[in-house]
C-alpha cells in the first residue's frame, strides 16, 4: 500500500499539527484587528501584523464547495476513492480545504452543517478532517 502524502510541520505550522495529534482544533487570531485565518503563517493575511495567537476553534463548519472524487490523483489515495474534498467555512470567519469523512461522499451538499474529527494518519501526523454535525 502507498502511503498518502503527508504535511511536513515547520515554524508557522508546528503548533497546528502538534495540536491536532492532540485532537484538537486550533486556529490563528490576530491580536492587532482580530481576525481568525486558515491556513498558519506568519503574519496574518488582513492586516499583516505579526501579533498572532492560536486559539481553540469550535470545529463547526458549513460547507461551502464540494466534489466527490473517484478518481486518486496521487496512487495513495486510490484506496479511499471515493472521497469528499470540499471547501468548509469555520465558525470562526476562515476557509479550509479539506476531507469530509464518515458518510456516503453523494450525501454532502452545500450548506451541510459539519464538525471537526481526527484521523491518526501515523503516530507522528493527525490529519484534521470533517463529518456531517
Amino acid at each position: 500500500m502507498t502511503q498518502i502524502p503527508l504535511p511536513d510541520p515547520y515554524q508557522d505550522t508546528e503548533e497546528y499539527w502538534k495540536a491536532a495529534r492532540e485532537h484538537r482544533f486550533i486556529i490563528q487570531k490576530c491580536g492587532d484587528c482580530g481576525q481568525a485565518q486558515f491556513y498558519p503563517r506568519g503574519v496574518c493575511s488582513h492586516c499583516l501584523s505579526s501579533k498572532l495567537e492560536w486559539i481553540e476553534a469550535s470545529g463547526k463548519a458549513t460547507v461551502y464547495s464540494c466534489s466527490v472524487n473517484y478518481r486518486a490523483g496521487h496512487p495513495g489515495f486510490a484506496e479511499k476513492t471515493p472521497f469528499v474534498l470540499a471547501i468548509v467555512d469555520l465558525a470562526e470567519g476562515p476557509r479550509m480545504m479539506t476531507n469530509i469523512v464518515n458518510c456516503d461522499p453523494e450525501s454532502v451538499r452545500i450548506g451541510m452543517a459539519v464538525q471537526v474529527c481526527f484521523d491518526d494518519v501515523t503516530d507522528e501526523v493527525t490529519l484534521p478532517m470533517f463529518e456531517p454535525a
